[in-house]
């Protein structure tokens, strides 16, 4: 079976978030892999694991879009569990929106379906933990003709059909779509694992193969801002946050709330 995982390299969350350059894009510098990516790559693995891993011929590709540093996101991937890496990296994909990135992405993992061996399931996070859109798994399945299941709490593999249980809020569904098929998966999902040690070092035998646009037979005016759907037109800093009102009790603390509240169309 051949996995491949989206994972993505996301501003961390313990530090502000900042908007930089001429095309008001997120600044990446201080940039972790996504945490809502580690369930889909806990989820591939231990579906690999189930038929035997590596040695019964399956794989698990973690594969990520974006700048030089992007690379960070599959070697703690590596680190993680899976088998191998690819970094798909190019000047010209800077800028990218969900419709963008989608056609990126599907492009890259028909690349990897070029060798002979096709791509059966890809999964993913249900959302990066930047931009929290969730569009990209639906756009990814669109462009790749792939059936999709969405927000996937459990998930099994059984013959050629994947099978999975969404949860809402009042009620659970169970669908199965036929393999090769795009899943997201909840962080409901599992427990993913830590690297340890053993694995930090089996990381670096692992194979990362870098891609570029031309590698995946696209060109640069349709990815980037010139093959967005979106553009953020302008940007500014969240405006520092104002001291509250503050009510001392002197015997009328109860009217001066009150009034507080009418005044603001709470009550």
């Amino acid at each position: 079976m051949k996995i491949v995982v989206l994972v993505k390299h996301v501003p961390d969350a313990q530090f502000d978030r900042h908007i930089t350059g001429p095309y008001n894009t997120t600044d990446r510098d201080e940039s972790i892999l996504s945490e809502l990516d580690e369930y889909a790559l806990e989820a591939a693995l231990q579906l690999a694991e189930e038929r035997g891993g590596p040695k019964a011929g399956n794989e698990v590709i973690a594969l990520s879009m974006g700048p030089s540093g992007a690379v960070n996101a599959v070697k703690k991937s590596l680190q993680i569990g899976a088998y191998s890496g690819v970094h798909l990296s190019d000047d010209a994909l800077a800028g990218s929106d969900a419709a963008a990135t989608s056609l990126a992405l599907a492009a890259a993992i028909g690349h990897l379906s070029a060798d002979g061996r096709p791509v059966d399931l890809v999964l993913t996070g249900m959302a990066s933990t930047d931009g929290e859109t969730s569009l990209v798994p639906a756009q990814l399945a669109e462009r790749l003709s792939y059936p999709q299941v969405t927000f996937a709490s459990s998930l099994e593999v059984t013959g050629g059909q994947v099978r999975a249980r969404r949860d809402a809020g009042h009620f659970s569904e169970t669908v199965e779509a036929d393999l090769p098929a795009v899943v997201s998966v909840t962080d409901q999902i599992n427990e993913p694992r830590y690297p340890n040690f053993k694995g930090i070092l089996a990381a670096k035998k692992k194979k990362i193969t870098s891609l570029t646009l031309s590698d995946i037979g696209l060109d640069a005016s349709q990815v980037g801002l010139a093959g967005s759907w979106t553009v953020v037109e302008s940007a500014d800093a969240r405006p520092p946050r104002t001291a509250g009102t503050i009510i001392t009790d002197e015997g009328d603390a109860g009217i001066k709330l009150v009034d507080f509240l009418a005044a603001q169309k709470l009550l």
